[in-house]
């Protein structure tokens, strides 16, 4: 069964567990159907590819892997710290994504029309 994730790509998040314990990132990708992230420069992972064309040569490819998306925070834009992520419904139907610490708006969902 697929998790809930909270995290969406082009967040800028921190790793609370693992071996890249600390580090920061913008979330490249997001698989919800796993409950993984790939995070930028987080668990960097070493492919050995083999060539396909005359174009792309073999070798060993460094790229990111995937990580749990229970192992990421938010990085609260205020002030820098990891953070939840709250939602605050508004008067006119759309939907505020704001972090718990600081009380920052990080976006904002419209409403959509047909409802």
């Amino acid at each position: 069964m697929a998790k809930k994730i909270h995290i969406k790509k082009d967040d800028q998040v921190v790793v609370i567990s693992g071996k890249d314990k600390g580090k920061t990132g913008k979330v490249l990708m997001v698989d919800p159907e796993r409950g993984r992230v790939y995070v930028e420069g987080v668990n960097i992972v070493k492919r050995h590819q083999k060539a396909r064309t005359q174009t792309s040569p073999s070798g060993i490819i460094e790229r990111e892997g995937s990580i749990d998306a229970s192992n990421v925070m938010l990085v609260d834009p205020k002030t820098g710290e990891a953070t939840r992520i709250g939602y605050k419904v508004n008067e006119d139907g759309s939907k505020d994504r704001i972090a718990k610490k600081s009380g920052e708006v990080l976006n904002t969902v419209k409403k959509a029309k047909g409802e």
